[in-house]
């Protein structure tokens, strides 16, 4: 019956996502909410500049028509869920917004966006109190765990929302990258959370149907760019449900993808500041391969075929979770 739901919640979440695209494309061009290109990235993208962006409102919208209507149970997992993904959607949302409106090229400050990731991930943490969630953190691959008792878990997890949702942000930046591998780890967390959390579950289940349905119009050559309401609310929605799953190191297995990105960007900011040099030609790291002469789609190809492999690795070592 689980299965049955979860393919439901797909389908229903696809199909609005595919309804949903074509008229907010159309009002988002009258609005001239485009793309702004960045001058010094791979001239190939020149020509996306002035494609609509803030596509992400139909994967949120998606997403939350469809999580509301058949997550039967309203429990705080499903509370949590709800408030990461929304939280750190509508987040995206402003920081979107400003550039587009305000035509400010950085949006929200970096304080300003901090403070929005600490107040929802504070706002997890204190829903996840009041029930009692587990301080527990598992290996993955193994039975072995420890405890975090006290308040050291609650850090812990906040700086994993931050690290989490900042990741996936850098993922987007190809036409359909984010949309497919997002879609990937979805996938493996649901197989994961039929025995964990049926919300939890649920929401990945939303969040597939959502990104799948947008990446119709956001594959290359996109009609539409999610932009940071799009990837922000992705990046939400994966940390809190690897958080109720408890498989909170598993993201950096199923999430490999998104962590590489991050890691190439810090390799890269590191090694400018200290050393005055480069080690990729762009970050975070597909840009590299574009421009080492790796065409979009190969680009966005291989990084699907990684990000499902990873999927599959995770999915076998949460057997000894």
């Amino acid at each position: 019956m689980d299965i049955q739901l979860l393919l439901l919640t797909i389908g229903v979440s696809f199909i609005l996502a595919v309804i949903a695209a074509p008229l907010l494309i159309p009002l988002l061009r009258r609005m001239k909410f485009g793309q702004q290109v960045r001058d010094d990235g791979p001239q190939s993208h020149l020509k996306k500049t002035g494609t609509p962006t803030m596509g992400g409102v139909v994967i949120l919208l998606a997403f939350t028509l469809t999580y509301l209507k058949f997550s039967a149970i309203k429990n705080t997992d499903f509370y949590v869920l709800l408030v990461a993904t929304l939280g750190f959607g509508l987040i995206g949302f402003l920081d979107d917004y400003i550039k587009i409106v305000f035509k400010r090229s950085l949006g929200l400050t970096p304080r300003q966006k901090l403070f929005g990731q600490l107040f929802f991930a504070g706002l997890m943490c204190w829903l996840l109190i009041q029930n009692d969630h587990s301080t527990v953190i598992g290996i993955p691959g193994t039975s072995w765990s420890f405890d975090w008792t006290g308040w050291f878990y609650y850090p812990f997890i906040v700086i994993m929302m931050l690290a989490i949702s900042n990741a996936v942000n850098f993922t987007d930046g190809l036409d359909g990258l984010l949309s497919g591998t997002s879609a990937i780890a979805f996938g493996a967390y649901a197989i994961i959370a039929i025995q964990a959390s049926l919300p939890a579950a649920v929401c990945a289940a939303a969040m597939i149907g959502a990104v799948l349905g947008f990446l119709v119009y956001n594959a290359h050559p996109a009609k539409v760019f999610m932009g940071d309401t799009g990837s922000l609310g992705i990046g939400g929605a994966i940390g809190a449900i690897a958080i109720v799953t408890k498989s909170e190191l598993l993201f950096l297995i199923i999430g490999g993808v998104f962590v590489i990105e991050m890691l190439s960007v810090v390799i890269q900011v590191v090694s400018f500041k200290t050393r005055g040099k480069r080690v990729f030609k762009m970050s975070p790291i597909h840009h590299h391969f574009e421009l080492s002469g790796w065409s979009e789609w190969r680009v966005v190809i291989t990084f699907w075929t990684v990000g499902l492999l990873l999927a599959g690795l995770g999915l076998y070592l949460s057997k000894g979770l």
